[in-house]
């Protein structure tokens, strides 16, 4: 159940990409599962992948190619991870960029390779190579929607978002795609996002630009608390507007139309939390830094015992604060502590509100859209976390994965 989430009726085309997707068989019948996207020949990529030290194959190359500071094309496949397979995921996504080369006539340096799906299969490397001649004939500048439903795996919903926005040099579209569902935690998540732009801009500048926006989005989302090995974040700007930053409104309108793109498809990965019921978000204010303001926020957003209450809509709130309490956050005085979930007040002065009523309680649980609001009475920061129920669903899901 994706709570609250629908697919976009449409996605704007991005001047200067183009994208294709097709049914290569790597896993799934009857579906496109391999994308090839062309950011176009004055790109300018910057790109943020997990942290967990096991990076898969496709991650690690990518991370290598981009490095050179050449990419133009993206390839993608779902239904495999190309995670935990050696040296032989190496060659394999390598082989890949080879083939993407040959038939773009550019390098395998310019080629990134992404994959997501299960964990420790080969990669069918000649299913990919054979579907790649109809592939790069099928580019075209206006099948974000394909695209965005090729990458899926146990995602239910297409995830895609689109801006524009007017600079002093002329009008710029941003269009993104992100697919993930379960194993989302900080840093990243398992999820794969690819937003393009035809805006003219350096690489150091684009990649703040991008780092800025994830950290209060694709880094403030939790499902379950898993990070994978396979998660990336893509940010392409073709250039072909030819409109840069070049004033303060400029750089401030577009990080602004940034943030809201990634924080759209960073929000929609949470509602399509695998097995969710409930769309909740975690604020915490009141904080002498927004740093611990984020932590004592992602304790409560991950804890498996305030995510079961939260699907039961049982108000036992006892159980936020005392994730409050074990964040790891020092001199907490729980005196200080305020509480709210949604329009209730639960907790006043570290204690159960004098006017709180179970009944009041119960209701504010039991709502699709929840938003807990804690204060820790020290201070002016503030940070939020996105996040969503446990079920039963999310085990039956995991459990048949393989299935």
């Amino acid at each position: 159940m994706a709570v609250g989430l629908t697919a976009p009726e449409v996605l704007q085309p991005v001047p200067g990409i183009r994208l294709a997707a097709n049914a290569a068989g790597i896993r799934y019948a009857g579906r496109d599962d391999l994308v090839l996207i062309d950011a176009g020949p004055d790109a300018t990529i910057a790109a943020l992948y997990t942290t967990n030290a096991f990076r898969a194959a496709p991650v690690v190359v990518a991370a290598e190619h981009q490095a050179r500071g050449a990419a133009r094309w993206l390839l993608i496949n779902a239904g495999n991870a190309n995670a935990g397979t050696g040296e032989a995921g190496l060659a394999a996504a390598r082989r890949c960029c080879d083939a993407v080369a040959g038939i773009s006539g550019g390098t395998p340096e310019a080629v990134l390779p992404f994959s997501t799906g299960v964990i420790g299969e080969p990669l069918p490397v000649e299913r990919i190579v054979a579907a790649l001649p109809t592939l790069h004939a099928g580019l075209a500048p206006d099948t974000w929607m394909q695209v965005g439903r090729a990458i899926m795996t146990t995602d239910t919903v297409l995830k895609g978002a689109s801006r524009r926005v007017m600079l002093s040099g002329g009008e710029v579209t941003l269009t993104g795609i992100a697919k993930g569902s379960g194993m989302i935690h900080p840093d990243m998540a398992t999820m794969l996002a690819f937003i393009g732009t035809d805006l003219a801009i350096a690489p150091p500048e684009l990649e703040g630009l991008l780092r800025q926006a994830n950290r209060d989005s694709f880094n403030a989302i939790t499902v379950d608390g898993d990070t994978s090995t396979n998660d990336a974040v893509v940010l392409m700007a073709s250039g072909a507007s030819r409109a840069g930053l070049a004033t303060t409104a400029d750089r401030e309108a577009f990080a602004a139309a940034l943030d809201a793109v990634c924080l759209e498809l960073a929000q929609a990965i949470v509602r399509d939390g695998e097995g969710a019921t409930k769309f909740v978000t975690v604020e915490v204010a009141g904080a002498r830094t927004r740093e611990e303001a984020a932590q004592i926020a992602g304790t409560v957003a991950l804890s498996p015992l305030v995510k079961t209450a939260l699907f039961a809509s049982d108000p036992n709130w006892g159980r936020i604060l005392a994730a409050v309490g074990r964040a790891g956050v020092p001199d907490l005085v729980i005196e200080r502590v305020a509480i709210r979930v949604n329009d209730v007040e639960i907790v006043r002065q570290g204690g159960r509100a004098p006017d709180y009523a179970e009944a009041d309680g119960q209701r504010a649980f039991g709502a699709d859209e929840i938003l807990i609001r804690i204060d820790l009475g020290r201070g002016d920061a503030l940070a939020r976390k996105y996040t969503c129920d446990f079920s039963h669903e999310y085990v039956r899901i995991n459990a048949e994965y393989r299935s």
